[in-house]
């Protein structure tokens, strides 16, 4: 039987065409959140699995919301550190396996959240889950306390500074904060409006360059358009350098460590500690909370030798009291 030419190269066309789109397809688990294949719920029994990288998604949730034993409402900036954290204090506590609940999305997200009586709507989905404990940077816990929504005491536990996030092999040649200025350089950036780390950001960039530099970074490029904000930077910013939306960002040094462990094309340019800025991470139980003795447990625990070992893994530093931070 005769085959035509046409019909071949239609065949061929196709079957490259299918390459590429399995090629991606097995690529984008990789590149696109959630990046930890699953270990970031506790849950024994999942039922159907369903995630979609890009399309059907909730990285930043994890758990299940129907009557936790403990809800965690946790800043974003570890949300890598969670699972082996969970997994030590589910050994340590069996009666908790399984039974934990935890959100990893800005501070001040978490804060609105906890007003809305912790409701939350993603896409077309609607859930409540009401926290046990609230835990972001120092002065971010001592606000909601003297705000009502927390009790004292403010527990502090770990620190971290701040690193410029890159690509592999650093393409842009960025070498400090005063690069960031440049018109050309696309960056990601924190929101001011409720990423926490966005105050840190502004303070460092001043000790770099003035308040002309902060400006520069902060408003006119993001007036010009080289300056992204992100809504939720410790996935975006990765995220976009990957796709090359943006060739650097500022985060905390750990993000950057994480994805570096996690073998993502990303790396990291130091600050200098004159122009550094050091976070104080703390935590404090929700005020009426019916799980005051399980919040308890948990605010010990990260602050325990076994906690702490864990959070080093990623570049965080035990607190120190003698310490000065943000």
């Amino acid at each position: 039987m005769l085959i035509k030419p046409n019909i071949v190269a239609a065949a061929l066309l196709f079957a490259g065409a299918a390459g590429i789109a399995m090629a991606q397809t097995a690529k984008a688990p990789e590149l696109s959140p959630p990046w930890q294949h699953g270990e970031n719920n506790d849950q024994a029994s999942r039922g159907f699995e369903f995630t979609v990288p890009d399309a059907d998604n909730l990285a930043d949730f994890h758990g299940n919301p129907d009557h936790p034993a403990l809800s965690l409402y946790v800043g974003g900036n570890y949300f890598f550190a969670m699972a082996p954290l969970v997994k030590a204090f589910e050994a340590k506590y069996p009666e908790y396996k399984g039974r934990l609940y935890w959100e990893t999305i800005p501070p001040g997200l978490l804060v609105k959240q906890m007003k809305a009586g912790g409701t939350v709507t993603v896409g077309n989905m609607t859930w409540t889950v009401k926290p046990d404990v609230y835990l972001a940077g120092l002065k971010a816990v001592k606000k909601q306390i003297d705000t009502g929504l927390l009790q004292a005491p403010a527990v502090p536990y770990a620190t971290n500074t701040l690193t410029i996030m890159v690509a592999a092999g650093n393409p842009m040649q960025i070498a400090g904060l005063s690069d960031l200025s440049k018109p050309s350089l696309k960056l990601a950036m924190p929101n001011p409006e409720f990423e926490g780390i966005a105050r840190q950001i502004e303070a460092s960039l001043e000790k770099a360059g003035g308040k002309a530099l902060e400006t520069q970074v902060y408003e006119t490029k993001v007036g010009q358009g080289s300056t992204e904000l992100t809504h939720i930077h410790h996935r975006q910013t990765p995220l976009w350098i990957m796709q090359g939306r943006a060739d650097a960002g500022v985060t905390w040094q750990s993000e950057a460590v994480f994805q570096e462990q996690a073998g993502h094309p990303i790396t990291h340019v130091d600050i200098p500690a004159s122009q550094n800025t050091t976070a104080i991470y703390a935590g404090a139980i929700v005020k009426g909370t019916s799980h005051a003795k399980a919040a308890q447990r948990w605010l010990d625990f990260i602050r325990s030798e076994q906690g702490l070992a864990i959070f080093e893994r990623y570049g965080f530093k035990p607190y120190d009291a003698s310490q000065r931070g943000s």
